[in-house]
């Protein structure tokens, strides 16, 4: 079964204090689900139109796995303590090859 992957690409940081509240409720609610932490931070270099922004890329288990870890209660109380405008972001879940 192949790996999945969650990637976060951050278009705009608008709160950095609703960001650490956050991330201080997801990093545990991520690990619980079995998410591995591969890459975090601002990227090395941008091409295109990537934006000088915070990036984040998860690794889990199988799709299942990185699909339930949206909706699982700790994540969902994560995204109350980041609020509605804090970011902007894209968020997308992608299977392995």
């Amino acid at each position: 079964m192949p790996k999945a992957y969650l990637l976060s690409v951050y278009q705009e940081i608008k709160d950095t204090d609703a960001v650490a509240a956050y991330a201080k409720l997801a990093l545990p609610a991520i690990q619980a689900a079995g998410g591995t932490f591969l890459a975090r931070g601002m990227p090395a270099a941008v091409k295109e139109n990537g934006k000088m922004e915070r990036t984040v890329l998860i690794e889990f288990a199988d799709l299942a796995s990185a699909m339930a870890v949206y909706d699982s209660p700790g994540y969902q109380e994560a995204l109350v303590a980041l609020g509605k405008n804090a970011v902007v972001r894209d968020m997308r879940i992608v299977e392995g090859v």
